[in-house]
C-alpha cells in the first residue's frame, strides 16, 4: 500500500488528539499538517494544546514543534494533502459543510468525525463492517462537487457504534423494532473529570439531539444504493434513550429487539462468533482481528475491562436472554473515542484507500 500525506483538522481537541496518537506511527497515512481555530494558528502544538492534553498516552514527539494551521485557510491547509480527517467544533452546520466541501474542492478526500454531512444522500456514513459498499456513492457526490479526487465521507454518532454492529449480523432474521437505552462516557462531550467536575457521582438523563441521531443514523448505515445515491432503510423501528453517565470512556447500551422470524439465542450468538466483515479480510491496519465479542459471564462486559479490546475497535456484547415484551435483550459496549469516533475515521479511511478512493 502506498502511503498518503495527512492532515489533522480540529487537532487541539480531544478528538483531534486521539487521531493525534493513532496517527503517530501509521503505515499508510503521514501526518505532515495540525489545523485548528485562528486562536492557536502560528503556534507550534505543544503550545497550542498547552495544558489541555486530555490523552493518557504523552503528547507524541513528532507532533510537538509542528506548527498549527488556521483551519479556515482551507487552500493553504489542503495543498500537498491526500487526505484530512475533521474534527473541528463548530455548531453551525451551514458553516461546518462549507468548509468541509471546500476541502474535497481543492481535491483532498476527507473523513468527518462531526454530523453536519451525515444527511446528504450521496455523501458514505461509515462502519467499515457494515456498509462497506457505501463507498460506491462517492462518483455521484464528486459529480456535484465538480471534484476528480476530493470528495467528504463521516463517520456515524458515537452511541449507536454499539447496537448496530451486534443487531447487524442479525438482520436477515428481519429486526421489527428495536429499543436501546445507552449510557455514554463524558469523552464523548469531549471533556474529563477535571473539566467537568459537576459529572462526579452524577447521572444526566439528557444529551442534546443524541437521540434524534441514535435513531435516524442507523437507517441510512442500513439503507442501499439506488441511482448513486444511499436511501435509507425503513425497518426497524427504533426508539432510544441516552443519558450521561460518570465514566470516563465508553458507551454502554441496554438493547431490546423483535424479529419477523425469532431466532433460538443459540443461534444469535453464533451469528456473533462467526461475524467477519471484508476490514477483516483486507486486514486493514486498525480493524481488530475480531469484530464482536460476546461473554457469557452476566457479569460482563464491564466498561474498565473490555472497552479497549482489540486497541478499542471491538464490540462486547453481553446478557444475551428472552424477553417479556421484546423477543431478545443484551448488553453491548464499544470505546466512543475509538471505535466510535478517531478509530472508526482511521478504519475508514484505510478502507477508502484499500478501495483506490485516495489515488
Amino acid at each position: 500500500m502506498k502511503s498518503y500525506n495527512v492532515g489533522i483538522i480540529g487537532a487541539t481537541g480531544m478528538v483531534g488528539q486521539r487521531f493525534a496518537l493513532l496517527l503517530a506511527n501509521h503505515p499508510w497515512f503521514h501526518v505532515v499538517k495540525l489545523a485548528a481555530s485562528s486562536r492557536s494558528a502560528g503556534k507550534t502544538y505543544e503550545e497550542a494544546v498547552g495544558s489541555r492534553w486530555l490523552m493518557a498516552e504523552p503528547m507524541p514527539e513528532q507532533y510537538k514543534s509542528m506548527t498549527v494551521y488556521d483551519a479556515a485557510e482551507v487552500e493553504k491547509v489542503a495543498d500537498g494533502l491526500d487526505l484530512v480527517f475533521c474534527a473541528v467544533d463548530i455548531k453551525e452546520k451551514p458553516v461546518l459543510i462549507e468548509l468541509e466541501e471546500a476541502y474535497a474542492k481543492c481535491e483532498v478526500a476527507l473523513i468527518s468525525n462531526n454530523s453536519a454531512l451525515r444527511g446528504k444522500p450521496d455523501v458514505p456514513m461509515l462502519i467499515p463492517e457494515i456498509n462497506p459498499e457505501h463507498c460506491d456513492v462517492i462518483p455521484t457526490q464528486r459529480a456535484r462537487l465538480g471534484t476528480r479526487r476530493g470528495f467528504t465521507a463521516v463517520k456515524p454518532n458515537c452511541s449507536l457504534q454499539t447496537y448496530v454492529p451486534a443487531l447487524h449480523p442479525l438482520r436477515d432474521f428481519g429486526v421489527t423494532k428495536m429499543l436501546a437505552c445507552t449510557y455514554q462516557a463524558i469523552s464523548g462531550a469531549g471533556k474529563n473529570f477535571t473539566t467537568w467536575p459537576e459529572m462526579v457521582d452524577n447521572v444526566i438523563p439528557y444529551i442534546g439531539g443524541e437521540e434524534e441521531k441514535s435513531e435516524r443514523e442507523p437507517m441510512k448505515i442500513w439503507g442501499k444504493i439506488e441511482g448513486g445515491v444511499i436511501v435509507p432503510a425503513v425497518t426497524p423501528a427504533i426508539t432510544t434513550q441516552c443519558l450521561r453517565v460518570p465514566v470516563t470512556d465508553g458507551h454502554m447500551a441496554a438493547v431490546f429487539a423483535s424479529f419477523e422470524r425469532k431466532p433460538s439465542l443459540d443461534e444469535i450468538r453464533a451469528r456473533w462468533e462467526s461475524f467477519i466483515a471484508e476490514p477483516q479480510k483486507l486486514n486493514l491496519p486498525s480493524a481488530p482481528r475480531k469484530f464482536l465479542y460476546y461473554f457469557d459471564d452476566p457479569t460482563y462486559p464491564q466498561t474498565k475491562l473490555h472497552r479497549s479490546l482489540e486497541n478499542g475497535m471491538a464490540v462486547s456484547i453481553g446478557r444475551l436472554r428472552e424477553d417479556s415484551q421484546y423477543d431478545i435483550k443484551f448488553i453491548c459496549l464499544s470505546h466512543n473515542t475509538l471505535r466510535g469516533a478517531a478509530g472508526g475515521g482511521v478504519e475508514a479511511a484505510e478502507l477508502l484507500a484499500a478501495k483506490g478512493y485516495l489515488d
